[in-house]
C-alpha cells in the first residue's frame, strides 16, 4: 500500500460564507475560520476545504471568479488568507481550495477585454459564436436554467456559458489560457496551499461544431451534457496541469459530473497522472421522487450498497475515492438520508458511523458533525439561491408547478438547505453574526448547536469525535480491504474491514425500524470486541442463535475490533 497524507487524513469542509462572521457584516469570513480553528482541530481532522475565497460579484457565491489571485473583499484579504493558512500549518492540519478553472466571472478583466472586439487579445480566452440569423448558435440549456447562450450587444456575437449567463466559460483549447491558469494555480501552490479541489473540471472541453441537444418531454431547452461533459480533450489538460503545476506532495480532486465508480479511473487511474481523485454525485439524488416535492423511500441495496461499495472495491491502481454524503450542492445528510425528526440523534450518529469506518477519505460538511438538517420552513424569499428564480419563471411562472409544489420541493431538495449559518449557540442567528446574516438560520438552532452538543456526553458532536479518533488510531479503516457482509440485506449496511490480521466489523440498521443481520459462518463474533455503539446504553445485548444472528434497533449502529 502506498501511504498518502490525504488518504489518512479526515476532512472538513467549510461554506465560509456561512461558517462564522468575524466582522458584523452579515457574511461568514476567513477570519471567523481563524476564531474557531481550535474548534475544528477538536474535531480530529487533518484538513480543512474551503469553498471559493477569490475575489467574485458572487453572483453564485463565488463560483463566479474576478480575480484568481485575490481573496473576496467580504471574506478579508490576503493577509487574513496568510494568517488563516499559519494557523492551519501550526496545528499540523492541511489546507485544500476550491479552485474554478471552467469559468470566470462576466466581471473578470479578461472578459471586460474580450466583449471590447473580436481581435482584442483576450477574446479566444473565451468561447464566441455568430449564431444563426437572430438565434444562438443551438438548442443547449444551462445548467441554472434558460439558454447556455448570451448576446453580446457591443460585438453582435454569443458566449458560451453553461451554468449562469454572468459565468462565461473559457476556452481551455487556447494555449495562452492555458499558461495564466498554470501559473495562477502556482502562485496559490507556492503560498502553501496543500490541494485543490476543481470545480466542473470535466467540462473544460466543449464541441466546438456546437451540434443541437436532444429536446426531452417537458424541456424548453435541448439537452447539453453529452457536449460539453467528459470529453477527451479534458485529460489532455489535466495531465498538463498535474506535469506542471503540481507535485506529489499536493493532492488534486476534481468536481466530475456523469463519473461512477466503473468508469472513474479514467481520471483517477494512478498510470493516467490526472487526479487523485473524484467528487462524484452518486449520493445526490437519494430519496428523490420523480418530482422535486416528493420523497421516495431509499432503497438500501440499489441506493446505496451497489454505489458506496462499488467505490470500496475498486483495484487502488483505479485510484481512490472520497466518502461524503453532503456538499455545498445538495442537502443536509440527515434530512436527505436519515430520519431528522423522530431518530434525529440515532440517525445521524449511524451516518457518522457509516461514513467514517467506509474506504475511503471522509470529507464532513461543516454542521453534520451536530446534525444539521434542511430548512424545511423557508419561504421563496428566504432562498439565495440564483438557479432557483430562475427556475421559478420557468416551472411556476409558466404554470407548469404550482408555486406551494415548487416551495415543497426547496424545502427538500435546494442547495440552499446546505448553506444556511453554522449552528454555534441557542444565541441570535445561531451565534453565526450579530447582524443580519446573508441567509436566515435554520429556525431550530435552539435545539442544535455546538455549544449544547459540547456539554452533553451523548451528542453527535462528540459521536463524531469518537469516531474519528478511532479511524486516525486504526490504519484498517484506511487502507484495509472491504468485504461487504450479508450483501442481499434490505435494511443493514455490514461489511468487514481487514488489514493483515487486523479486522474491522460495522453494522448499520438504515431505517427506523428492527432489523437482523445474518453472520456468514466465517466470522465469530467471539473473535470481536464491540468498540462503539450509538445507544447509549452501549451494550452488547443483540446476540442471539449461536452469534450468527444479531438484532439491531432503529438506526442502530456498531463497530467491532478483533483482538487477534
Amino acid at each position: 500500500m502506498e501511504r498518502k497524507w490525504w488518504k489518512e487524513g479526515v476532512a472538513y469542509q467549510i461554506y465560509v460564507r456561512s461558517f462564522k462572521d468575524s466582522n458584523g457584516d452579515g457574511i461568514g469570513d476567513l477570519r471567523g475560520i481563524i476564531e474557531k480553528l481550535d474548534y475544528i482541530k477538536s474535531l480530529g481532522v487533518d484538513m480543512i476545504y474551503l469553498n471559493p475565497i477569490n475575489k467574485s460579484p458572487n453572483e453564485d457565491n463565488g463560483y463566479d471568479i474576478s480575480d484568481f489571485e485575490d481573496i473576496m473583499v467580504e471574506f478579508g484579504d490576503l493577509n487574513d488568507f496568510a494568517e488563516l493558512l499559519k494557523g492551519i500549518h501550526q496545528r499540523n492540519m492541511r489546507l485544500i481550495m476550491d479552485m474554478v478553472i471552467n469559468h470566470s466571472s462576466d466581471e473578470h478583466p479578461w472578459f471586460i477585454e474580450a466583449k471590447k472586439s473580436k481581435e482584442n487579445k483576450y477574446r479566444d480566452y473565451y468561447i464566441w459564436s455568430k449564431g444563426k440569423g437572430n438565434n444562438p448558435p443551438n438548442n443547449w440549456g444551462s445548467f441554472f436554467g434558460g439558454s447556455a447562450w448570451e448576446l453580446d450587444e457591443n460585438t453582435g456575437e454569443y458566449y458560451l456559458h453553461i451554468f449562469s449567463k454572468k459565468q462565461p466559460d473559457l476556452n481551455w483549447t487556447n494555449k495562452e489560457l492555458r499558461m495564466d491558469m498554470k501559473n495562477m494555480l502556482k502562485y496559490w501552490a507556492g503560498k502553501g496551499v496543500d490541494g485543490f479541489r476543481m470545480d466542473a473540471i470535466n467540462h473544460l472541453a466543449k464541441d466546438m461544431n456546437f451540434p443541437d441537444g436532444e429536446v426531452k418531454e417537458g424541456a424548453l431547452y435541448g439537452d447539453f451534457i453529452p457536449y460539453v461533459q467528459n470529453l477527451p480533450e479534458v485529460h489532455d489538460y489535466l495531465k498538463e496541469l498535474k506535469r506542471d503545476v503540481f507535485t506529489d506532495s499536493h493532492v488534486v480532486i476534481g468536481e466530475t459530473g456523469g463519473i461512477n465508480y466503473e468508469n472513474a479511473h479514467v481520471y483517477t487511474g494512478v498510470n493516467n497522472k490526472e487526479l487523485d481523485f473524484t467528487f462524484h454525485f452518486d449520493l445526490h439524488s437519494v430519496g428523490k421522487g420523480e418530482n422535486p416535492w416528493e420523497r421516495v423511500d431509499i432503497d438500501l441495496i440499489k441506493d446505496l450498497k451497489e454505489k458506496m461499495t462499488g467505490w470500496a472495491t475498486r483495484d487502488e491502481q483505479e485510484g481512490w475515492c472520497p466518502v461524503f454524503y453532503s456538499n455545498h450542492d445538495t442537502t443536509r445528510t440527515v434530512s436527505r438520508l436519515g430520519d431528522d425528526k423522530k431518530y434525529h440523534k440515532l440517525s445521524a450518529k449511524m451516518l457518522a458511523t457509516l461514513q467514517l469506518t467506509h474506504k475511503g477519505t471522509p470529507f464532513i460538511y461543516y454542521g453534520d458533525e451536530i446534525g444539521m438538517t434542511n430548512a424545511d420552513d423557508f419561504k421563496l424569499e428566504d432562498y439565495r439561491d440564483t438557479s432557483i428564480f430562475t427556475r421559478y419563471c420557468e416551472c411556476v411562472l409558466s404554470g407548469m408547478v404550482s408555486h406551494e409544489n415548487y416551495i415543497k420541493g426547496l424545502n427538500l431538495t435546494s442547495r440552499d438547505n446546505s448553506r444556511t449559518p453554522m449552528q454555534w449557540s441557542d444565541r441570535e442567528n445561531a451565534g453565526f453574526t450579530n447582524a443580519t446574516p446573508w441567509i436566515n438560520a435554520n429556525s431550530n438552532y435552539q435545539e442544535i448547536n455546538v455549544e449544547q452538543q459540547e456539554k452533553e456526553y451523548d451528542s453527535i458532536l462528540n459521536f463524531y469525535k469518537k469516531l474519528i479518533a478511532l479511524r486516525n488510531k486504526e490504519l484498517t479503516l484506511v487502507y484495509g480491504d472491504f468485504k461487504e457482509v450479508d450483501k442481499e440485506n434490505t435494511s443493514i449496511y455490514a461489511y468487514l474491514r481487514i488489514l493483515g490480521n487486523k479486522k474491522v466489523l460495522v453494522i448499520c440498521n438504515f431505517f427506523g425500524k428492527d432489523a437482523q443481520l445474518k453472520l456468514s459462518e466465517d466470522i465469530l463474533l467471539s473473535d470481536f470486541k464491540l468498540e462503539v455503539c450509538n445507544y447509549e446504553d452501549n451494550e452488547d445485548n443483540s446476540l442471539i442463535e449461536n452469534e450468527r444472528i444479531i438484532n439491531l434497533r432503529p438506526y442502530e449502529s456498531k463497530v467491532y475490533i478483533s483482538e487477534i
